[in-house]
């Protein structure tokens, strides 16, 4: 399994399953100017030994097998070839992987959650799940992370035909923790993907989701809310690349920032392929800015190699609280906190209510609101 090269001015130009390929990241390179090398503990560069104690456990629904397998089981890495240094090493360094499977035509009658839980920062932890639908299978996957941990991973989502499959993608982790993964998902004819992206804890975390398309008819909807404090750096890298015609997709991201040193990153790569006739995308970024000192990078991108498309764009915006909207608020009695949280919750609100597991979107809920009290304390 050698090198795979790309020859498109993209960012994502290398693919291997092997370590050796990728060169140790400086900082320098577009793909890693924006990432805090030096506070990722050694998961870039091979220093981190795994030796991180990192749990993970998985409350399945009845009508979904769920399996811990080894290294050499074939199902793995069949959609996904690690595209950077990190993900290279975690493929490499995991020693049991969890394969998610819906049998064919099969509607999971309650979400799959797949809990990872750190124990420690202590050493570095590495992962690799795949979850397989078969064609015309339907399912809601929850991935929830929390705890302490230093740990990479690679997640597969393998989509049939006529298949429907729904993503949260929680990371709650705790101050300390490092997670950097890749999430990619790949769909076969008029297969459907959901995908929610939910960054609220931890220290560094770099989330990858990817969607690729293998036949025409497929829907890719990814979605993602964060909100970063002082000192915190969240960072989401997409890749939606559309290589066969008549396929759909739509990115939204928002996230508001507070205190300083908070970091928040978002790149949105999008790739419309010269034989990707009839394509229909748009990826769109937005964050709020709610104190001094913060930071935004939002960097879209879309590379059209064909002029035959459905629909074609992008958009980022980043800013302050809007004065006006708060003025006309408070002008009607509303205290200027009140005002400020009725601004925020209907900014993050409108992604939070796609969120279709009650439990999950009840606790993000709950997590906005324990944000902005924190906000409020330190005014």
């Amino acid at each position: 399994m050698g090198l795979d090269t790309r020859p498109l001015s993209t960012l994502h130009e290398k693919a291997s399953y092997e370590v050796a390929d990728f060169e140790v990241p400086s900082g320098r390179e577009e793909e890693w100017r924006f990432t805090p090398l030096r506070r990722l503990r050694g998961l870039h560069n091979g220093t981190a030994e795994p030796t991180g104690k990192v749990i993970v456990e998985v409350q399945s629904a009845p009508e979904v097998t769920v399996e811990i397998v080894g290294r050499d089981d074939e199902r793995l890495g069949k959609a996904y070839v690690p595209a950077d240094r990190v993900s290279a090493q975690a493929y490499a360094s995991f020693t049991q992987a969890t394969v998610v499977t819906v049998p064919k035509e099969a509607v999971a009658s309650a979400p799959t959650v797949i809990r990872t839980r750190g124990e420690n920062g202590e050493g570095a932890g590495y992962g690799h799940t795949t979850v397989i639908l078969e064609p015309f299978a339907e399912a809601t996957v929850v991935l929830s992370h929390h705890g302490s941990a230093t740990y990479a991973d690679n997640v597969e989502f393998v989509v049939g035909d006529g298949a429907r499959l729904s993503v949260i993608s929680l990371q709650d982790w705790a101050d300390d923790a490092v997670h950097v993964s890749h999430q990619h998902a790949k769909l076969a004819r008029d297969a459907r993907f959901f995908s929610h992206n939910i960054s609220l804890g931890g220290d560094v975390v770099r989330i990858s989701p990817s969607v690729v398309y293998d036949a025409p008819g497929g829907d890719a909807e990814l979605y993602g809310v964060y909100f970063a404090d002082g000192g915190q750096h969240l960072e989401h890298r997409l890749l939606v690349d559309h290589a066969v015609p008549h396929c759909r997709s739509r990115v939204d991201f928002r996230g508001a920032l507070q205190d300083v040193d908070a970091h928040a990153v978002w790149i949105g790569d999008v790739i419309i392929r010269a034989e990707a006739e009839g394509t229909d995308t748009y990826e769109f970024n937005r964050n709020l800015v709610l104190t001094d000192g913060t930071r935004v990078d939002s960097v879209p991108n879309l590379e059209i190699l064909t002029g035959e498309v459905a629909g074609a764009g992008h958009a980022s915006a980043s800013g302050r609280l809007d004065d006006e909207h708060l003025f006309y608020l408070q002008a009607r009695g509303i205290t200027f906190d009140e005002a400020r949280r009725m601004v925020v919750r209907g900014f993050l609100g409108q992604l939070i209510e796609r969120i279709e597991v009650d439990e999950v979107r009840e606790k993000v809920q709950e997590a906005i609101e324990a944000e902005l009290d924190r906000g409020a304390a330190k005014r």
